[in-house]
Formats: C-alpha cells, sequence, structure tokens
C-alpha cells in the first residue's frame, strides 16, 4: 500500500485508498474519519438513481444541440450553442453571480472525446499498482500519482487518489510524467486538454462581456495575463468504493484556488456537492454529455466578488467507484491578481489585496483543502462583500 519511493517530501508513508478498499476491510482507518460536522449525509443514495445506459444511448444523449437551457437540482444548465450571443453572455454572468456553478450543454467538445478521456483514465487506475506507484508525486509539484493534498502531520485524509498533470505554460509540461499506459492516455488527455482550454478561451469572453457589457468580452482574459500565458493543469479524480461512506469525503470543501474549473463529471455515480448561499449542500445531477463549469478564487478576486467561487466537495459511496476529470484554467502565475478597475468605486472599494497565483496556491498545497479561508484571508482590512 504504501509508495516508498515517491514519499519525499510527505510527512507520512503514502498510502493508496485504492490499495485499502482492495485490501477488504471493513472499516475505514482513523485518519480517513471526518468530524462530525464535516460528515455527508446520505452517501450511498449517489448510485442507483439513473438506469445505466448502452454507449449506442449515450452517443444518441450526447449529440451536440440536443439540450435547451434549464435547471437541475438548483444547479444552472446554460446553452452554449451561441456563445457570442449577448443573451449566453447573460446566462452564463448570472450563473457566475448566483451560484459559481453551471453545467454547460452544447459546448462544442465532443461527447465521443468525453467518453474515450474517461475510458482512458478510468483504464490506468485499473493498471496494477507496480505500474501506477512508478508515477507516485512529491509535494514540490503534485505531478504525477497522488493520494493527498497538504503536508500537515496528522491530518483527516480524503478518501481518494489522484493524478496530477500540467499541461501549459511549455516550461512546466513534463511529458515523463504522464502514464505510458493506456495506449492512447497521451493523445486522448493532450487532446481533451486542447479542447476545454479553447472552450475556456470562450467562456472567459462570456462572462466578460456579462460583467463588463460589449466590448469588455477580452478584460478577464487580459487580466489573466493573455489567452496564451494562461496555465492550464488537469488533475483526475478516482474514487474507490468506501465500506463507511456516511464517516468521510472523496475531497473536502473547498473552493478552487485558481481562475475557472471545467469538470467531467462521471454520469452515472453522483458525488460532487455544491453549498448553496443559504449554507445547503446540493447534490449535482449530471446532465449527460455535459461540461460542469466553476468560478475559481481568482475570478472572484479580478470581479471584486461580483463572480464568486463556492465551496464544493465531493461524497463517496459503498456500492460504485467514481472518477471525474478536472481541467483547471489558471491567470499568469506571476502576475499580481486584484480588482479590475473597472470594478471599484467610492461604492466598491477594493475587497482583496494583490497577490500572485504562484504565492496563493502555496496555501493549499501546504494545508490542503479548507472551505473558502484562503480567498477570505486576502480581504482588505474594513472589505466587505455585502453578501454577495
Amino acid at each position: 500500500m504504501d509508495n516508498e519511493e515517491g514519499a519525499a517530501g510527505w510527512p507520512e508513508p503514502v498510502v493508496r485508498v485504492q490499495s485499502l478498499w482492495e485490501s477488504g476491510l471493513a472499516t475505514i482507518p482513523a485518519r480517513y474519519v471526518k468530524p462530525e460536522s464535516e460528515r455527508p449525509n446520505n452517501p450511498n443514495k449517489l448510485v442507483g438513481t439513473k438506469k445505466k445506459k448502452s454507449e449506442e444511448e449515450e452517443e444518441e444523449e450526447e449529440v451536440e444541440g440536443d439540450h435547451e437551457s434549464k435547471t437541475t437540482m438548483s444547479i444552472p444548465v446554460v446553452d452554449l450553442s451561441s456563445p457570442c450571443d449577448p443573451a449566453t453572455a447573460r446566462a452564463v454572468s448570472a450563473a457566475c453571480r448566483e451560484w459559481g456553478f453551471f453545467q454547460a450543454v452544447n459546448h462544442g467538445v465532443s461527447g465521443e472525446l468525453l467518453r474515450r478521456c474517461r475510458r482512458a483514465w478510468k483504464g490506468f487506475f485499473h493498471l496494477p499498482m507496480e505500474v501506477k506507484q512508478r508515477y507516485g508525486n512529491s509535494p514540490a509539484t503534485y505531478e504525477g500519482y497522488g493520494s493527498r493534498l497538504g503536508v500537515e502531520k496528522g491530518a483527516v485524509l480524503d478518501w481518494g487518489d489522484y493524478y496530477f498533470l500540467h499541461v501549459r505554460p511549455p516550461h512546466l509540461l513534463h511529458t515523463d510524467k504522464w502514464p505510458h499506459l493506456p495506449p492512447d492516455l497521451r493523445e486522448t488527455t493532450e487532446e481533451y486538454s486542447r479542447e476545454v482550454a479553447s472552450l475556456c478561451g470562450r467562456l472567459m469572453a462570456a462572462m466578460s462581456a456579462g460583467l463588463l457589457g460589449a466590448g469588455g468580452e477580452a478584460r478577464l482574459a487580459e487580466a489573466f495575463g493573455g489567452e496564451e500565458a494562461a496555465g492550464v493543469c488537469v488533475r483526475v479524480n478516482y474514487y474507490p468504493r468506501c465500506p463507511q461512506p456516511e464517516l468521510t469525503l472523496g475531497l473536502s470543501s473547498h473552493s478552487d484556488p485558481g481562475g475557472m474549473t471545467v469538470l467531467l463529471a462521471d454520469d452515472r455515480v453522483r458525488g460532487l456537492q455544491v453549498r448553496h448561499r443559504a449554507g445547503a449542500w446540493v447534490t449535482v445531477d449530471p446532465v449527460p454529455g455535459a461540461l460542469i463549469v466553476n468560478v475559481g478564487d481568482q475570478i472572484q478576486v479580478l470581479t471584486n466578488a461580483t463572480y464568486r467561487s463556492v465551496e464544493h466537495r465531493v461524497m463517496v459511496n459503498a456500492e460504485e467507484e467514481r472518477l471525474s476529470v478536472a481541467l483547471f484554467y489558471n491567470p499568469k502565475s506571476d502576475l499580481p491578481m486584484a480588482p479590475m478597475p473597472e470594478l471599484i468605486s467610492p461604492e466598491r472599494p477594493p475587497l482583496y489585496k494583490p497577490m500572485t497565483f504562484d504565492e496563493y496556491r502555496l496555501y493549499i498545497r501546504r494545508k490542503g483543502p479548507r472551505g473558502k479561508s484562503q480567498v477570505e484571508s486576502l480581504k482588505a482590512a474594513g472589505g466587505d462583500d455585502g453578501g454577495r
């Protein structure tokens, strides 16, 4: 279970959660048991809510153009078939203001590519453990095969493994960290990253137009340092079955530290929960073929909390494994992020102190997921978002 070779820099021996499940244990180790206040409700209701479909049925559902904008489980669903339409910008902007989360349909990324990406990475996590261990990561960069976030000794851990990769900028792309198996994984991941990064560019334009009006479409991209300077990372999350899902989480509550996240969810097994501003946890029911988009902390800072990052977490269950693929779209890492001048006024002073993304992401790398404590700590003296 322990990854001694890849343990450099970790405070304790690395244990793969997948190995724990495969060992046949009936109770989870104490280091995975969450405090009562953080435990989920009814995690075993995540499975069996949908009839499993054949690939032919999935292909019919995932044809671009099949979906109309609607709302599922109170999370907005936004049609991106006309990304330059002012109505699209308004819908994206409303979702970012109210929820910080939405499901994107008719997004331009083919359903066939989504299925290939899921299959390739599920294939990786089903490889023998000795093959996966060759890619064990360290907290220096987190690149590779991992099983924890944060380096605090004795921390309560999450019930999940992951694989983290840098895609852009080129100097951070280390191909030796990319798995060689399954044979199509590299090519598929490169294609998926390219297509979804392009989608992020379109989403940034819609977010910006919805914020600043006609003529402001490029403003958020400029604040990121330009579209070519944006960083792109991929984290593939693998949540094995859990004998006591009511005691733990696959990923603890957090907001994403970067700019924007696009998630390819497991549409057979639910697990993602989003915290509504009223405090309730809402379980997301993925629309077939959709991609889930959420605002990160950097966009909250740039928009002076007009758009808000939102706490979310992942539940696990005893019946089914779950896999998701998150692509993070981030600002140029050494560029100070602060509220854009257009969104500052005497009535609305800047809420956040400047900080580069390089400085900012050290927090989660050291401490692990901690709700919204990091972005809240950036608030300028007297800063109050007015409940936005």
